[in-house]
């Protein structure tokens, strides 16, 4: 028994403490009150489980050059310079405090009424100092900053940790927390299997978590990460591996190929031959549609890559064995053009009971919230009936009240802009699972973990068409150069007098500032927005404010059409029919034509304030030209500065149009995405050191080992230390499930 657990038997408290113990008895009152409201964490092992950020040499200090405007820091600093002096608007001193880094760079703190720190806060003195980075006078500094003196006499342990803390609890509250309960817990049980652990050179958990907090050495602090690295490495591929196993329960219909059906009548009449690429993925398809087992894949293909034309193979796949195809999409602009997309592909073979139907025909029917009632009275009786082989929809498709006579293939496209639940609803109707296609062209950053972590099969379409034209993407620059902008328009009106068309993107509606609905920009939020926070930048730019503008300056005279999520469903339809149709040359829009709009006389896009995208977003809208003969340019206009993360993201997308590299920049620009939640920003995570740029080789050997073990027991009902690993990794059942929902 250590001297601190003899201490703490003496006092009345508990002699030891196991990772379920709340953290009043360890911790005391105040402390446990604070880590609960602050940090959310009321338990031994909620609090050993929130590990240091980053670990500080105590014989180092801290780089200022590091430091990022408007972050909550905690630095190692030395005081070189301390004044003292009246403030001039109210009565009461101001302590000017100059703190360096050893490195020739400083920084400054300044404390308020600080008459308790005169004796204190000398030259020479070395203090963690926690607060947020602020700028005065284009000097960075630190206002009223917590600060902590180096205690000398812990001079023993060279690493100071430095955790994720709380306005009101700082990082070294925290590790003084920390220490107490470490001196206090147990051993707890492993729950990693002795023969993994052997195979993996992987320490106990009890030494991990120990090293992890307190290391003594650089390798202490490797060889705990990559230990609790596989914790949750497993702690996902069993949750994975366990909602496979109990969907194996409820499998799918079989649909294997049927010669001289509707799939072979519709490759017949294709006008052109498929890729080699579509042809492999279609295989794969194929077999997998042929089988019992749901099909849960994920089809990659950049922008053009001809994923529909995959997609719907799929489908007359499943309508030839008699059962149905629900295709969602994640706008009603966009349904309604797939739906006409796919009656186009398919000419007579979609016109089932029409004079001009094929002998052997189905129909596509468009299901969507705003069809007018006698309408949609007749889409839901031909989905019920069976008669529409091909439904194509929006959310309104996952509504209680629409049946299908035997769904048997649901197909997401671009499942970023679709909730996760909804696609849950129609996976879970009927005896049989449906079959689940998900296509994108730009994975964010979830779409990749859950690829990475085994969730999904994945297919790649890398090559493009025959026919598709290169698209030219510049970086705008008007803040910096404000005559850019000028010759923008003058490019604009070129590209129109060349008998071509052209796409005007908003980040914002207009006409509500700051209420759009979602029908805009992703508006990332960047940890570096150039120095200018988020309060002092203007509204984003709306169409019903550009839209008039353009039309009485720059684009007089032009045919320019408005389009946006807030028109009624008859006037977004007759607008796009019209930019179809060649009737308008300029489309001012918001995201609503981010997908799936295939309009190839348009070469032109320019994106305003495309620093208020995401990656996705900007790859997608300049994905809408370059459809046809004639190349695309894309102008990508931003007044951020060079050398913030918004100018480097522009700058990505303007450097290469290959979709998949696009993905890898979004995970690492954005941060990882919560695996375990909705949130795709990357703000959040439910894992707390598992990396999907760092430890894919780990992801992947948990993958193997989870998958053996679940094949030995099903319920882990002989592993329960993994069963607790499991819940305390991905929580409670219903956010385990999510982890199988794509």
């Amino acid at each position: 028994m250590t001297a601190a657990k003899a201490a703490a038997g003496a006092s009345g408290r508990a002699a030891t403490v196991d990772l379920d113990t709340p953290l009043l008895g360890p911790v005391g009152k105040k402390a446990a009150d604070a880590l609960a409201a602050k940090l959310g964490l009321h338990t031994v092992g909620d609090l050993v489980r929130h590990y240091p950020r980053r670990y500080v040499d105590r014989g180092k200090l801290t780089e200022i050059a590091g430091l990022g405007l408007g972050e909550h820091v905690t630095v190692l600093a030395e005081v070189e310079k301390v004044t003292m002096r009246d403030m001039r608007a109210r009565r009461g001193k101001l302590m000017q405090v100059v703190l360096t880094d050893g490195q020739g760079r400083r920084f400054d703190a300044t404390f308020f009424n600080p008459y308790k720190l005169v004796k204190v806060m000398v030259p020479g003195l070395r203090a963690l100092f926690s607060g947020q980075v602020s700028r005065f006078r284009d000097k960075l500094q630190l206002t009223h900053p917590e600060f902590e003196p180096l205690d000398e006499s812990e001079g023993v342990r060279p690493f100071l940790s430095i955790y994720p803390a709380a306005q009101g609890f700082d990082s070294w509250q925290i590790a003084r927390c920390v220490r107490q309960v470490l001196d206090l817990l147990d051993d707890p049980t492993d729950p990693l299997p002795a023969d993994l652990r052997r195979a993996e050179n992987l320490s106990d958990l009890g030494r991990a978590l120990r090293s992890i907090h307190l290391p003594e050495t650089e390798s202490d602090q490797y060889t705990a990460k990559n230990r609790l690295v596989w914790d949750e490495a497993m702690g996902v591929q069993l949750a994975l591996g366990l909602r496979r196993q109990q969907a194996s329960h409820r499998p799918a219909a079989a649909n294997p190929l049927v010669n001289g059906g509707l799939l072979d009548s519709f490759d017949a009449r294709l006008p052109y031959t498929l890729t080699a690429g579509q042809r492999s993925v279609g295989a794969e398809i194929a077999a997998d549609l042929a089988s019992e087992t749901p099909m849960n894949r994920l089809v990659q293909g950049d922008v053009g890559a001809g994923k529909t034309v995959v997609a719907l193979r799929a489908m007359l796949q499943v309508v030839d064995s008699g059962r149905q195809a629900v295709m969602l999409a994640p706008t009603e602009v966009l349904a309604a053009q797939h739906a006409r997309s796919l009656r186009s592909l398919l000419g007579p073979l979609a016109r089932a009971g029409e004079l001009d139907g094929a002998e052997r025909a189905t129909r596509v029917t468009l299901l969507s919230g705003s069809l007018p009632a006698a309408a949609k009275k007749r889409a839901l009786v031909e989905a019920q009936s069976g008669e529409a082989g091909i439904v194509v929809g929006t959310h309104a498709v996952i509504q209680d009240r629409v049946g299908f006579a035997e769904l048997g293939l649901v197909v997401v496209d671009e499942q970023h802009r679709f909730g996760v639940e909804q696609r849950d609803a129609l996976r879970g109707r009927g005896e049989r699972a449906p079959h689940l296609l998900v296509m994108t062209a730009t994975p964010i950053p979830r779409t990749v973990a859950m690829t990475v972590y085994g969730d999904l099969e994945v297919s790649a379409l890398r090559e493009l068409p025959g026919g598709r034209s290169p698209i030219k993407t510049t970086v705008v620059p008007a803040g910096e150069k404000p005559a850019w902008l000028e010759r923008v328009w003058g490019r604009i009106r070129d590209e129109v007098g060349a008998g071509h068309q052209v796409y005007v993107v908003c980040p914002r509606v207009g006409g509500d500032p700051g209420k759009d609905g979602g029908d805009g920009a992703e508006l990332p939020d960047d940890p570096d927005d150039g120095g200018v926070g988020s309060d002092e930048r203007r509204s984003p730019l709306a169409v019903l404010d550009v839209a008039p503008g353009l039309a009485e300056g720059p684009l007089a005279g032009l045919r320019l059409g408005i389009l946006h999520g807030k028109l009624p469903p008859d006037e977004k339809d007759a607008v796009m029919r019209a930019f179809e149709a060649g009737e308008i040359d300029v489309l001012v829009a918001t995201t609503v034509v981010e997908v799936g709009v295939d309009v190839p006389n348009a070469t032109g896009m320019v994106i305003l304030d495309a620093d208020r995208f995401g990656l996705s977003q900007l790859h997608q809208l300049r994905g809408r030209v370059g459809r046809g003969s004639a190349p695309g340019v894309c102008l990508l206009v931003t007044d951020m500065p060079a050398g913030t993360t918004a100018r480097e993201r522009l700058d990505a997308v303007a450097g290469t149009t290959d979709g998949f590299a696009l993905a890898q920049l979004d995970l690492e620009l954005r941060r990882e995405g919560d695996v375990l939640g909705a949130l795709q920003s990357g703000r959040r995570s439910g894992l707390r050191l598992l990396s999907l740029l760092r430890h894919g080789e780990i992801i992947a050997k948990a993958r193997g080992y989870a998958t053996d073990i679940v094949a030995a027991d099903p319920g882990l009902a002989h592993h329960p230390g993994l069963q607790a690993l499991v819940a305390e990794t991905v929580g409670d059942e219903e956010r385990a499930a999510y982890l199988d929902k794509v």
